[in-house]
């Protein structure tokens, strides 16, 4: 299969365009349920959580290519692009959901999905399955109950999805071991580059809306995430770049206007900075990759 280049902005789905739901939905998924307008490749505003039961489907994220056979599971954030190639025989559990629905003090993790994941996809073994799935079943009771105070349980439920999924991952978040106002401040400031990046690439930019010194933002961002603030916000400038020089046909004139660079000319500078590539030799070698 081609990948079908979009002319125009990348469609974002919410998740009450999907379900009707407003913050959070779970429900099983059929392969003829699978594909649809997910074949156009698309974000989402929020998270999901796909737990492949059994089967295989096919999946382009961000820029690769995945062949998943279940079991397994596949973590997508905000801003990835995604788009379903096929499914074969294909069951699963598709959990989307707001970070705004979750518990506080879970907020941080999925903030932090790079560290919490690392990987889009997780292999397991059937013990492992089972185990999600007694958190997903009772999601998916709830869901679809009548029952008072059940976003409580399904955000508990929810949250404890999640620490079992970190487990299985053998992973350490350091969110996990700051005091209050860190953690709330490394939140504030990853929604706040999440929402800005486009427009503002210094670290001063931030730190002023935090009203906080640049220093000490620059101290905190180091030793949670184990990277610079300004590391942070070109990772993020670089990783939009990749993702409409891959799925969009736009120009490179138009891609630097629209993460605000002063010209083509330094977007080009930028980018070959990060990456070691040209915008124009990236976007030849991994399209010529899938087509």
């Amino acid at each position: 299969m081609r990948i079908n280049f979009t002319d125009t902005i990348i469609p974002v789905y919410n998740i009450r365009d999907c379900t009707g739901a407003a913050d959070f939905a779970i429900m099983r998924m059929e392969p003829f349920e699978v594909l649809g307008k997910l074949l156009v490749p698309h974000r989402q505003e929020g998270y999901n959580i796909t737990l492949l039961l059994q089967g295989k489907v096919t999946r382009y994220i961000d820029f690769e290519r995945y062949v998943i056979e279940g079991p397994a599971l596949i973590s997508v954030g905000p801003e990835q692009v995604h788009q379903y190639e096929c499914a074969e025989n294909a069951q699963m559990i598709c959990i989307s959901f707001s970070s705004d629905f979750l518990i506080h003090e879970m907020r941080g993790w999925v903030m932090c999905w790079e560290c919490m994941f690392g990987h889009v996809v997780m292999n397991m073994d059937d013990d492992s399955l089972r185990e999600l799935l007694v958190y997903a079943d009772l999601m998916m009771e709830e869901f679809h109950s009548n029952k008072p105070k059940k976003d409580v349980v399904i955000r508990n439920l929810l949250n404890a999805f999640i620490v079992c999924t970190a487990r299985m991952r053998n992973t350490t978040l350091p969110v996990l071991n700051m005091d209050a106002s860190q953690n709330r401040l490394v939140q504030q400031f990853k929604v706040l580059v999440d929402t800005h990046f486009r427009d503002k690439s210094q670290v001063t930019q931030y730190a002023d809306m935090l009203y906080i010194t640049p220093g000490h933002l620059n101290d905190v961002i180091k030793e949670t995430v184990n990277k610079t603030a300004k590391q942070v916000i070109d990772e993020k400038r670089v990783t939009e770049a990749k993702r409409l020089l891959f799925w969009a046909n736009y120009s490179l004139k138009e891609i630097a206007s629209h993460l605000n660079f002063e010209d083509d000319a330094y977007f080009n500078r930028f980018f070959k900075k990060h990456t070691g590539h040209t915008p124009s030799l990236f976007q030849r070698t991994i399209r010529e990759k899938y087509n």
